[in-house]
């Protein structure tokens, strides 16, 4: 099969996106998109994702984790796929789509930078003073204070692979406050199998949990490996989040075929 695809990255993250619309694309393997994600004998990307045509929809996102396996919401992914969508002459003042956890909104702000609006938020557990949350995928958020000396890898597979998540996975962030407004985050991926550079739902997460207004309106800046998101959203509670946006940058990289056996 030869695939003709786009790489797009979003603070780091980066993915192989297919144009699927019509169908060319549904047949791939689990191994074969594995074998695209991978980065010595393939394309290289942290996870690949299809846009198709859904009724009532500007489009679907189907994502796919770097090991094959289809995997719950992106939120670098949701971005870089929107303006992958609008690369494809879908152009759209607010775009509207359905994903792996429902619908979504997002939109090209006038700097290029691509704004998605993320599900809410009904429950933050709390467990020997961590979290654990569901922005899309669930995510395991630890406070810090040196985050940038952690040994992320081993820290992070350490938790995702212990007796509660080993069967079904969950993604590790280690946090650090850098001020009142700002945090640090880096994040272990479960499908990834690694540290990644960004990870859209789980900075989302952490800036759930950093919160600074007791109630109402927050912002928080997240820093990664990859760059600066922003996070807004409204606090209800210790269980309540609504109105949640991320907000940060979407580029197309480059763009080629690629033969898959």
């Amino acid at each position: 099969m030869t695939v003709n695809f786009c790489k797009y990255q979003g603070t780091g993250n980066d993915f192989i996106l297919l144009d699927n619309r019509k169908h060319e694309y549904s047949s791939l393997t689990t191994d074969q998109i594995r074998r695209l994600c991978d980065r010595r004998f393939g394309i290289g990307a942290d996870g690949l994702m299809m846009l198709n045509e859904k009724p009532g929809y500007d489009f679907e996102m189907r994502y796919f984790n770097s090991d094959g396996r289809e995997a719950s919401m992106c939120g670098n992914g949701g971005r870089c796929i929107t303006k992958f969508a609008y690369h494809l002459d879908i152009h759209r003042n607010d775009y509207k789509f359905w994903a792996a956890d429902g619908d979504h909104e997002s939109e090209i702000d006038p700097d290029g930078t691509v704004s998605l609006k993320m599900i809410n938020v009904d429950q933050v557990k709390k467990k020997s003073g961590d979290f654990i949350l569901n922005t899309g995928s669930p995510h395991y958020v630890k406070l810090v204070t040196d985050v940038m000396d952690l040994d992320v890898y081993k820290k992070g597979r350490d938790i995702r692979y212990s007796k509660d998540y080993e069967e079904e996975g969950i993604n590790v962030n280690f946090v650090e406050q850098a001020g009142e407004h700002e945090i640090i985050v880096r994040t272990y991926e479960r499908g990834v199998e690694d540290e990644t550079y960004s990870c859209g739902t789980g900075v989302v997460a952490s800036a759930l949990v950093c919160y600074h207004n007791e109630n109402g309106f927050n912002e928080v800046q997240v820093k990664t490996l990859g760059g600066t998101l922003a996070v807004e959203f409204e606090r209800l509670d210790d269980d309540h989040y609504s109105n949640i946006w991320i907000t940060g940058p979407a580029e197309k990289v480059f763009e080629g075929v690629a033969d898959v056996k």
